[in-house]
C-alpha cells in the first residue's frame, strides 16, 4: 500500500499517468500539473502544489521514465487491488460523486460543494486549508434540496414570515420585506426550543416513574392488608361454627372481589403510566434524532412535523388514601361474634358495604400557593374561527380587544355571531391552570363545552347562561358567578389578574384573584361530562390577555 501511495498523483489521487517531475522533485500526472499551471497562468508564476515552491518562467516538464516503469510494474503485479465489496455503494447507500465506474460509499457530504465523497476523494477537504472551512456532514442524498429552485443558489437563509429556507437572492427579492435570518441562527433558536422540550419530557419521565413506584408499593400494601383482613375474619367466623360458615364465606368472597377490583385499578393505572413512559422516551428519542441532525435545512424541514407534546393523562403526584377499610371489616366481624344468629341478617349488609368502600386513590388536592398553581400552567391561545367579528386578536392570538368596527372575518360555523365572545384552541382536561390580565371595562372569564350554541343572541350562546358553560363576571372589585342563568354574587379585592384552576376529572373549577397571594373568589364542585374550552366575553373598552406563565 505504501508503494501505491508513492506512485499516486497528489492532484487526482490516482496512479500516475505519464509521470513528470518538477524542479523541486515532486511528481505528478503530466495532464494534472499542466492543468494546474494553466489555471494559475494569469498570475504570471507557477508553483508546486505540494511544497509551494514558485517557478519563473514556467518549467519545461520531462517524463520521469523511472516512475513510469514502476507504475507499469505495479499494474502488472496487481498490487492495486480493488476495494472489498462492502466498500462499494449499494442501493441504500450514498455514493461518492467523484468515483468513476463502480462508485464507493460516501464517507461525508459537503454542504458547500453539495457533493458526497468517499474516503479517498475526501482528502482535499481534510488537507487543503480552503476546503477545511467547508461544512462536512454525514452522507446525504438530499443535498440538492439545499439549492433554491428559482436562483440555483445554496439556501443559507430562513424566512420566518413564510417559515421556509431561502437563498440570499430570495431575501432581497420576493422576501425582501420579510423577517429573515441565517439558517444557522434559526437552527440555534429551534435547537434551544428543542432542548426545553426534551427537558420537559425528561422531567415528566422522572415524575411518572416516581408515581409508578408509589403504585407498586401501594399494591403490596393492599394485598397485605387484604390478606390480614381475610385471616382475622376467618378466625372469628371459625368460632361461630356452622351458623357463621356461610357468612364467613360471603365476607371472604367480597373482600377478595374488592381486593381484585382495587388491585386491577392500580395495575391499570400502572400500565397507563408505563405506556406513557415508553411514549415519552420514544418522543425524546425522536427529538434527539432531530437535534443531532447536522444539516440545518433538513432540521428546519423536519422540525414542523414534530407533533406537539400532549398533556399528561395523570396527576403529577399520586396520593394514597390511608388503608384502614379492611381493618374496619375485621372490627365489624368482631362485633358480630357476640350476637350470633339473631343479628347475622342485620350485619351482612353492613360488613359488605364497608368492604366496598376501600378506595386507595384520593383526588388531587387543590394547590394553595401560586407556585403550586404554576405547576399546572397551560398556555392558552384563542381560536380566530370562534371570535366575534367585533373582537381583534393579537399577541399571537393570546390577547383580545373589543373594537367598534367589524373586523371582516370570514364566515365560519364556529364563530359567535352576536355575543362578543371567543374560545381557546386547546381543550382542557386534567388539572390545569391559566391566568388572564383584564384591562378597561368588564369581562366574563369562562369555561364551556365545545357544543355551546354559536349563532344568535339567545342565552344558549352566552357564557354562564346555560348548562354548558360557567363564567365569572369581573369589573373592578365587582365579581358575579353565573351558571345556567343563576347569578351568585362574589366578594373579593380589586385585581387586574384572574387565575382559573380546573381539575376536570375531580369536577373542580376555581377562580382566584391573583396578586402577592392567591385569593379564592369562587369554587365549583360538579361533574364535567365533556372536555372544556377557555373563553372570554369582552365589553366595550375592554381587553383580555391570556398570560404566558412559563
Amino acid at each position: 500500500m505504501a508503494q501505491q501511495e508513492i506512485l499516486s498523483c497528489s492532484i487526482c489521487l490516482d496512479l500516475l499517468k505519464d509521470p513528470v517531475t518538477t524542479v523541486c522533485g515532486h511528481s505528478y500526472c503530466k495532464s494534472c500539473i499542466n492543468t494546474h499551471w494553466d489555471n494559475g497562468e494569469e498570475r504570471g508564476s507557477y508553483s508546486c502544489p505540494q511544497c509551494r515552491e514558485t517557478f519563473t518562467p514556467r518549467p519545461v516538464l520531462e517524463k520521469n521514465t523511472m516512475l513510469a516503469a514502476l507504475v507499469e510494474d505495479l499494474k502488472k503485479t496487481g498490487l492495486q487491488a480493488a476495494p472489498a465489496d462492502h466498500c462499494y455503494a449499494g442501493p441504500e447507500d450514498v455514493a461518492c460523486d467523484f468515483c468513476t465506474g463502480r462508485k464507493l460509499k460516501a464517507l461525508k457530504s459537503c454542504l458547500n460543494c453539495l457533493a458526497s465523497y468517499c474516503e479517498k476523494h475526501l482528502q482535499p477537504h481534510l488537507q487543503s486549508a480552503p476546503f477545511k472551512k467547508h461544512k462536512l456532514v454525514e452522507p446525504s442524498e438530499k443535498l440538492q434540496e439545499n439549492i433554491c429552485s428559482r436562483h440555483d443558489e445554496v439556501m443559507k437563509m430562513f424566512c420566518r414570515t413564510d417559515q421556509q429556507c431561502i437563498c440570499y437572492l430570495c431575501s432581497v427579492d420576493e422576501h425582501k420585506d420579510h423577517d429573515t435570518v441565517s439558517a444557522a441562527a434559526e437552527r440555534t433558536e429551534r435547537q434551544r426550543e428543542l432542548g426545553l422540550r426534551r427537558q420537559t419530557i425528561q422531567q415528566r419521565v422522572q415524575d411518572t416513574e416516581k408515581d409508578l413506584k408509589l403504585l407498586q408499593q401501594e399494591e403490596e400494601a393492599i394485598n397485605g392488608s387484604a390478606d390480614k383482613a381475610v385471616e382475622d375474619s376467618e378466625e372469628i367466623f371459625t368460632e361461630m361454627i356452622r351458623l357463621l360458615e356461610k357468612r364467613s364465606s360471603d365476607v371472604k368472597q367480597q373482600i377478595r372481589s374488592q381486593q381484585e377490583t382495587e388491585v386491577s385499578r392500580v395495575r391499570e393505572l400502572q400500565e397507563r403510566l408505563e405506556q406513557e413512559i415508553t411514549e415519552l422516551k420514544r418522543k425524546d428519542q425522536e427529538l434527539k434524532q432531530l437535534s443531532d441532525t447536522e444539516d440545518h435545512n433538513q432540521f428546519l424541514h423536519n422540525y414542523p412535523s414534530m407533533s406537539p407534546l400532549s398533556g399528561s393523562t395523570h396527576s403529577s403526584s399520586i396520593r394514597i388514601r390511608p388503608l384502614r377499610n379492611f381493618e374496619d371489616v375485621t372490627a365489624a366481624v368482631s362485633q358480630v361474634r357476640g350476637r350470633l344468629q339473631d343479628i347475622l341478617s342485620e350485619t351482612e349488609t353492613e360488613i359488605l358495604q364497608i368492604v366496598s368502600q376501600v378506595d386507595v386513590l384520593l383526588p388531587q388536592p387543590e394547590p394553595e400557593t401560586r407556585a403550586d398553581f404554576l405547576r399546572y400552567s397551560r398556555e392558552i391561545t384563542l381560536d380566530p374561527n370562534t371570535a366575534n367579528k367585533y373582537l381583534l386578536l393579537s399577541e399571537g392570538n393570546r390577547k383580545v380587544t373589543r373594537m367598534r368596527k367589524d373586523q371582516s372575518y370570514s364566515d365560519h360555523p364556529d364563530r359567535f355571531t352576536d355575543w362578543r365572545q371567543v374560545l381557546s384552541r386547546e381543550s382542557l382536561t386534567g388539572p390545569c391552570y391559566w391566568e388572564v390580565e383584564v384591562g378597561g371595562g368588564g369581562v366574563y372569564v369562562a369555561v364551556t363545552y365545545k357544543n355551546i350554541s354559536r349563532a344568535g343572541n339567545s342565552h344558549e350562546c352566552l357564557f354562564g347562561f346555560n348548562d354548558k358553560s360557567w363564567s365569572l363576571y369581573c369589573y373592578g372589585n365587582i365579581y358575579n358567578f353565573y351558571y345556567n342563568s343563576i347569578k351568585t354574587p362574589v366578594s373579593g379585592p380589586v385585581s387586574s389578574r384572574v387565575g382559573v384552576y380546573l381539575d376536570h376529572s375531580a369536577g373542580v373549577l376555581s377562580f382566584y384573584r391573583v396578586s402577592d397571594t392567591m385569593t379564592l373568589l369562587h369554587r365549583v364542585q360538579t361533574t364535567f361530562t365533556q372536555p372544556l374550552y377557555a373563553g372570554v366575553y369582552v365589553y366595550k373598552g375592554s381587553t383580555v390577555e391570556f398570560c404566558k406563565l412559563k
